[in-house]
């Protein structure tokens, strides 16, 4: 049975009301107020939400396609269970799209764009520095999206879009491959050096390498 969570209900009258669906669920799950496991009943969404069925089927599935929910026809739906394989997949997918869309948003972002990737660097700079894990991956995140948008390749962002919520969850528990913190702060900096000269080929090698996919 769908949890009793508390979810304030949604206004029918907006324009994209499956995307908001969408949205609610996922930060409900990556909150923990839908439980790894917990069974979800589409109706008991729906009346909670104040909306019909139809756009919580569509978020369902949506979040399906992304692995936050599992389904078995005719049996269950709830939500999905991550595991270590599903973690570990997850890095190395990150690691590999970062680094192309690093190179893809050189060779065709403008100047200002690349002052934002600087921005974004110093930030994993500062955070390597002082050793923050979890302020580490909050700056690397953001600077995912960032080069991700800077790619000006629709598609490379719709697949970012689709796959924000699995990204967030599966990649929560995640810690730098380099553990010692100067070497890694170091890193960074040739990283820096290497987007500040607009060599795309060096950047995606030490990216990968900062990440052990070197």
């Amino acid at each position: 049975m769908t949890s009793d969570v508390a979810f304030a209900p949604l206004d029918p009258r907006g324009a994209i009301l499956g995307d908001e669906v969408y949205r609610v669920l996922g930060e409900a799950i990556l909150d923990g107020r839908l439980r790894s496991g917990e069974r979800l009943r589409d109706t008991e969404l729906a009346e909670r939400l104040g909306v019909s069925r139809t756009p919580v089927r569509e978020a369902l599935q949506r979040l399906e396609r992304s692995g936050l929910v599992e389904v078995s026809a005719n049996r269950w739906t709830r939500v999905s269970v991550p595991d270590d394989s599903l973690r570990a997949a997850t890095h190395e997918m990150v690691v590999y799209m970062m680094g192309t869309a690093v190179r893809m948003a050189l060779s065709r972002c403008s100047d200002e764009t690349v002052d934002q990737l600087l921005a974004g660097i110093d930030q994993m700079i500062a955070a390597s520095d002082a050793d923050d894990r979890d302020d580490l991956l909050r700056v690397s995140m953001h600077f995912f999206i960032l080069v991700t948008y800077a790619t000006e390749n629709r598609v490379v962002q719709m697949m970012l879009e689709e796959s924000e919520f699995a990204l967030r969850r599966n990649l929560h528990s995640w810690s730098p491959h380099v553990t010692d913190r100067a070497e890694r702060t170091d890193i960074y900096r040739v990283f820096r050096e290497a987007v500040a000269a607009r060599d795309g080929d060096s950047a995606e090698r030490i990216l990968r390498m900062q990440h052990g996919l070197g």
